[in-house]
């Protein structure tokens, strides 16, 4: 439901890129069916077959290049992908136990408490920030494997994809999900192709091996359980994305349950087949890990042959596809941050909705942050991958190990009792047992994975987010500390509100006098309240013009000249203020001051902008007002029209000030 612009509404470039706003009531049609939902929930976990053997093989390859070494890759990805399926049944259940979204974040403060929440919730973003810095660079790895002179400019190339599709998720979930799910299907479609022609070459013997690789150059190790452990804890990146499905649930077409848990089943299935497969045609033709061609790229030129059509829609896809992974994070970032933002654990901006109905401020955020992680690591895969799935495991041994106590709840019920829980409705479930049993043993696999990723994968950039998640979540409570301050000094329960009339005193700021100075007269007039002007002497001989003209051009009013030896703004206004305060304890104090307002921001640059400087300097004094009054000026030179009905005070002067007394363009 797009919304018409109104004929006079101008094509500003915003409108251009985001499109015209959306009205609050087309919230409940920005919502996907399970095709979409697929390309924009799964995508994550679908691209991240396109590197997780590659992961597996560089490791492997430390102990050297045999076909026995690099065999192992096979039994590793069939490990892997038994926890993945493990994993994805507990979030099936997950799927039905919260149907309002949220995954373990909701999991964990349902069942497991606060802090066990925002652990998650910290470990979630990380990870929806890695992905998209991941994701992103292994693209880009993609597009330099067949394109090695832009190898120099990777960096840069991540950096403008990040915006591209930063502009593009402000466009909204349906907008932003039919044009993500293009590639998706492209990549599911050019890679199933290969792996049934590869299939088929390997049955009539007609596959070769790869030729012409450089092999990436490794300190040779000795083939160890320990590197073996490593080489399956780089490979538990093919599980990363599976969870954002449950994070998302709202965005599916109801039935949303039903229709996110569909969705999640096919990703699962379609995951597994896609990384055995890699892995099983790797293996085949013998792909080694390369600085400067990926597996996929050797797997395509081997399979299709080099230069061919099928060759470049292979690469073309898997770029695209891992580009596009980054858009499951875009969808759940902003959800989980706007989440933690309600409970008051992050800025209450991040629950707020753009003109497209998409959280704006949590997809800048993620797009900031991402892109930091791309310029410090130097869009290099292998640098963000240690960074990366440390946060993945910890929040899936987070949600089901919560998935766990929650069937444990649900055991404890009589058979038909229903009882409403904190975040969902409790029914006793005859196969509580067999569900938590599921539960349990993912969690504990997770979690020895996530140990074993965290201990094999430290020096190499894992100690930094071992450290991170816990300064996240110190900084969560922080702010959640702060809003319950602030809930309570607002609060009137603690004491009779003291509802009684004031006095009030108004300060006009002045530092020269023209024409705004005129109009913020005839406002503190209008007010009916006591007023008097006041002028900081920065400049000596500019107050003593200031008080001429005042007498001049004005003619009424008290006019206060404060010394300044200093050349300071607000101490000295600060120090009046208080003063008056002191003195009489009943009085607000209202400082009143103009502001020049620019058509352009680089015209208001030109300008000190003083007033926005006054407002925060004395807005923590108690009984201060201050109001800005502002003063439009076009680019024409003059106002608008009706600014011509500002006047001096009566009785004054109704003459401009002179050419030589015109105001310098500061506003005090």
């Amino acid at each position: 439901m797009t919304v018409p612009p109104k004929p006079h509404a101008p094509l500003t470039l915003k409108r251009l890129l985001i499109g015209e706003p959306l009205p609050t009531r087309a919230l409940a049609h920005q919502t996907v069916n399970r095709v979409i939902g697929l390309a924009v929930f799964a995508s994550d976990a679908l691209s991240s077959t396109a590197y997780a053997t590659e992961e597996i093989l560089i490791i492997l390859a430390m102990a050297g290049l045999s076909a026995s070494v690099l065999g192992l890759s096979i039994p590793i990805a069939v490990a892997i992908s038994v926890l993945l399926a493990i994993v994805a049944i507990s979030y099936r259940q997950t799927i039905y136990a919260y149907p309002n979204g949220g995954g373990a974040y909701i999991v964990a403060r349902d069942n497991l408490g606060e802090l066990p929440a925002q652990i998650a919730g910290a470990a979630l973003l990380t990870d929806y920030i890695l992905t998209v810095a991941v994701s992103i660079s292994a693209g880009v790895a993609q597009i330099t494997s067949g394109l090695p002179e832009l190898t120099p400019y990777r960096v840069e190339i991540a950096v403008g994809i990040i915006l591209l599709m930063t502009i593009i998720n402000l466009r909204g979930v349906r907008e932003s999900g039919f044009i993500f799910s293009i590639p998706t299907y492209f990549f599911l479609t050019v890679m199933f192709v290969t792996l049934g022609i590869g299939v088929v070459r390997i049955l009539t013997g007609s596959l070769p091996t790869v030729a012409g690789v450089e092999p990436m150059h490794h300190v040779a190790e000795p083939l160890t359980l320990f590197l073996v452990l490593r080489a399956f804890s780089s490979g538990c990146a093919a599980m990363t994305g599976v969870e954002a499905i449950s994070n998302g649930i709202t965005a599916f077409k109801e039935p949303r349950s039903r229709n996110a848990a569909s969705t999640l089943v096919w990703m699962a299935v379609i995951l597994i087949i896609l990384f055995l497969g890699i892995t099983l045609l790797a293996h085949q033709i013998e792909a080694v890990p390369s600085e400067v061609e990926t597996v996929i790229s050797q797997i395509g030129r081997t399979v299709h042959g080099q230069g061919s059509a099928l060759y470049a829609l292979t690469l073309g896809g898997t770029t695209l596809i891992l580009l596009m992974a980054a858009n499951t994070s875009y969808a759940g970032f902003p959800r989980l941050a706007a989440l933690q933002a309600g409970d008051g654990f992050l800025p209450r901006q991040l629950t707020q909705r753009g003109n497209r109905l998409v959280f704006s401020w949590g997809i800048a955020a993620l797009a900031l942050l991402a892109s930091a992680f791309v310029i410090v690591m130097g869009a290099r895969t292998t640098a963000l991958i240690p960074l990366y799935a440390i946060g993945v495991f910890l929040s899936f041994t987070i949600s089901q190990t919560g998935m766990a106590v929650h069937m444990r709840k649900i055991g404890r019920l009589k058979p038909g009792e229903r009882v409403q829980g904190l975040e969902a409705m409790l029914e006793y479930d005859p196969r509580w047992r067999v569900k938590m049993l599921i539960s349990t043993f993912g969690a504990i696999c997770t979690g020895i994975v996530m140990l074993v990723f965290a201990v094999t994968k430290f020096t190499a950039g894992a100690w930094f987010v071992v450290v991170l998640i816990p300064a996240l979540v110190l900084l969560f409570f922080r702010i959640h500390y702060h809003y319950k301050d602030v809930a309570k000094a607002l609060s009137l329960r603690q004491t009779r509100p003291d509802v009684h009339a004031y006095s009030v005193q108004t300060l006009i700021l002045v530092d020269g006098v023209h024409a705004e100075t005129v109009r913020v007269v005839n406002f503190a007039k209008s007010l009916g309240h006591p007023w008097k002007a006041l002028h900081v002497a920065v400049n000596p001989q500019k107050a003593e013009k200031a008080r001429a003209d005042w007498g001049r051009y004005i003619g009424e009013g008290e006019f206060v000249v404060i010394p300044s030896p200093f050349r300071a703004l607000t101490g000295p206004i600060r120090e009046y203020v208080q003063n008056i305060m002191d003195e009489k304890p009943d009085t607000f104090v209202h400082v009143i001051m103009g502001h020049l307002v620019m058509d352009t921001f680089w015209e208001q640059a030109l300008h000190q902008n003083s007033a926005l400087i006054f407002n925060l300097a004395l807005g923590d004094l108690d009984r201060v007002v201050v109001t800005m009054v502002p003063y439009q000026i076009h680019r024409n030179g003059g106002a608008k029209p009706n600014h011509a009905k500002d006047k001096a005070p009566e009785g004054v002067g109704m003459h401009a000030p002179a050419a030589e007394d015109a105001p310098d363009g500061s506003d005090q």
